[in-house]
């Protein structure tokens, strides 16, 4: 997976995890919550992905 698709999964994810805690922090949204925690998990495996792309790219320049 290319960088730059790796940053289109990245960005909606985590548009949604903000929007998705903001809701459950100021209007205690437990399902918001939930959303919030499952999203978070989704972005934890990007960002690994992304980190060791980002590695591997950075050691080719």
């Amino acid at each position: 997976m290319c960088m730059n698709l790796m940053l289109e999964q990245i960005e909606p994810k985590m548009k949604a995890f903000i929007k998705d805690a903001t809701a459950q922090y100021e209007r205690g949204n437990k399902a918001a919550g939930r959303r919030a925690r499952r999203t978070s998990l989704e972005l934890e495996t990007l960002l690994k992905q992304f980190r060791k792309r980002s590695m591997a790219f950075s050691k080719r320049l």
